[in-house]
């Protein structure tokens, strides 16, 4: 793949503006900061269940696609070629090609109503289970087998056959390709968000809770999962029981580096497309996270401002975060607030003070707003407002 790169002489890469597709990035002479080191790490510090809370554009998605991209033993493998995963020879060996991949994203479940939610569920699971159709055909599932993974591919679907349906495919995967299943599920949480925003949340909650029940707890054909969201859920409300999940939240080491730009990355890029000049600037706008240990700057960010200077190097940076999300949560919280001191600490970040406040990480969407104080606690306000760390 690099050698490709190679032959386009000084040709530079195109910056991968709202990429998502790992193998689109890598095959079609996108920029890539290479994040493959997290495959490494799963590998080695090893969790059953792994459950990574980030803030909206911070390459969630595009690393769920590198994940299904490696393990599946579906593509080009050849996409890897000069990556720091590449680098470990027996893990590729061992895993690389090697495990049937479920992947599935429920980012775009958002509906007014619960039926249509559910309606857009279902299509979602129909999609997954449409990729392996090769199951139809295969010698080594029963009649009975095939008849379950028939219904997978119905529509409509009923909830029953909706919430045991990761684990059914699960099942039908391993028996066909005769190892374990590697799981992953991208923006779990989404579907809940919007669901309390409508006034349906109790039915989504125990929807999506019976699902991944079904496809964690209850699943003997798991090698492992990962799952990724904005906000972790309370284990009480969403995770009962999944007592072996492990919550990579950011404010935890282990994978600081994999979400994000670190600095080092951001100055190499620059670098690379002759703006190294924009540092200093693009350093104060957009490294305002850290996640463990490690600094790091807003992808989206970055990436589109580089696009603008690429082009006018007289522009200022401003902030195209906000554009791509919605920011109602954050909107209700300073609309309904009568606490003095709470907009007395807002206008000190905004002045670019520090504050240091308690942070929850377990919070039901009802739970958020039974206290200002829980403003604190919500990942997104990071990105909506530009504060720095605090």
């Amino acid at each position: 793949m690099e050698r490709v790169w190679e032959a386009m002489g000084t040709q530079k890469k195109k910056l991968p503006i709202g990429i998502e597709d790992f193998e689109e990035l890598r095959s079609e002479a996108f920029y890539y900061i290479d994040k493959t080191g997290l495959i490494r790490d799963l590998l080695q510090d090893w969790g059953k269940m792994n459950l990574f809370t980030r803030p909206r554009r911070f390459g969630k998605s595009l690393n769920m696609s590198m994940l299904d991209k490696f393990f599946s033993p579906d593509g080009d493998k050849r996409i890897f070629d000069g990556l720091e995963i590449a680098k470990e020879t027996a893990l590729c060996r061992e895993y690389m090609g090697k495990y049937p991949v479920v992947s599935v994203s429920l980012k775009g479940i958002e509906a007014r109503t619960y039926e249509t939610a559910f309606q857009m569920a279902a299509l979602m699971i129909k999609r997954a289970a449409a990729n392996v159709q090769d199951l139809l055909d295969s010698a080594v599932l029963s009649e009975q087998d095939k008849k379950d993974y028939r219904r997978l591919l119905d529509y409509p679907m009923t909830e029953a056959v909706f919430c045991d349906s990761l684990r059914v495919l699960s099942e039908l995967l391993r028996k066909h390709y005769g190892r374990k299943v590697i799981l992953l599920i991208d923006e779990y949480d989404v579907p809940l968000a919007k669901a309390y925003e409508n006034g349906y949340y109790d039915r989504m909650i125990l929807l999506i809770h019976n699902l991944l029940g079904q496809a964690l707890k209850t699943n003997s054909s798991l090698k492992f999962a990962v799952l990724t969201g904005c906000l972790r859920i309370s284990k009480e409300s969403m995770f009962t029981g999944l007592n072996n999940l492990r919550v990579l939240s950011v404010s935890d080491i282990e994978f600081a580096e994999y979400f994000g730009f670190t600095d080092q990355e951001v100055r190499v890029l620059l670098e690379y497309y002759g703006c190294s000049d924009h540092f200093d600037s693009i350093k104060k706008w957009y490294d305002g996270y850290q996640f463990g240990n490690t600094k790091v700057y807003c992808p989206w960010d970055v990436v589109c401002h580089l696009a603008k200077i690429r082009v006018d190097q007289t522009i200022p940076p401003q902030n195209y975060w906000i554009n791509t999300s919605g920011n109602d949560a954050v909107k209700r919280f300073i609309r309904e607030s009568a606490n003095a001191a709470v907009k007395r600490e807002i206008e000190r970040l905004i002045a670019g003070e520090v504050i240091t406040k308690e942070v929850y990480q377990e919070l039901t969407y009802p739970e958020m707003y039974q206290t200002i104080d829980h403003i604190w606690s919500m990942r997104k306000i990071w990105q909506t407002t530009g504060w720095k760390r605090f």
